[in-house]
Formats: structure tokens, C-alpha cells, sequence
């Protein structure tokens, strides 16, 4: 999965599946545009993810993430809640505004 965390007045960490990086998915008038410049930094296995999640979390920090491999990452390291997310095309993806 890549992962690029964005620092400004609060941490945004942004990750997406491998196979999504710099495609674009359309639905109607919902569109999710998962963009090189925003999320593609550090690859990162499902345990070094989890980890830094969890990390992250306690920091307050916002999330961005697209993909179902991202998103039952972020169900594992317990960021998110069953059912928390969206689809676009099939493809979940979910904002955290803790």
C-alpha cells in the first residue's frame, strides 16, 4: 500500500492500494481521484501500516483512504468501524476527521 503523510496546522495521512495509484474512478457525480502527488510517498506492508495508523491516531490526525486492502487495514489497526465507509464503483474508500 502507499502511504504519504501530508503535514500542515494537522497531520493528513493518505493511503491507497497499490493498484489504484493515479487512476481515477467515476460514479455518477462522485468521483475519487486517487493522485500521485497525494498519495504516493512510502510503500508499506499491512503490519508496518497498522502500526503507523495507530501512531497517527493517538497524534489526532485526519485519514484519506481508498481501497479495500487499505480500508481492512485500517478496520484491523482499529482507526475505523465496521461499516464506516463508502463505495465508489465498488472501491471503499473512507475520510477520518477524528
Amino acid at each position: 500500500m502507499w502511504v504519504k503523510i501530508h503535514k500542515s496546522y494537522r497531520t493528513i495521512v493518505a493511503v491507497c492500494d497499490e493498484d489504484l495509484l493515479g487512476k481515477k474512478i467515476e460514479e455518477g457525480v462522485k468521483q475519487l481521484d486517487v493522485r500521485e502527488n497525494f498519495y504516493n510517498g512510502q510503500k508499506m506492508s499491512k503490519e508496518e501500516l497498522i502500526q503507523l495508523l495507530r501512531r497517527e491516531a493517538k497524534e489526532d490526525a485526519m485519514f484519506n483512504i481508498v481501497g479495500k486492502e487499505s480500508v481492512e487495514t485500517a478496520l484491523e489497526s482499529r482507526i475505523i468501524e465496521k461499516n464506516s465507509w463508502h463505495k465508489i464503483k465498488g472501491i471503499p474508500y473512507v475520510l477520518v476527521l477524528a
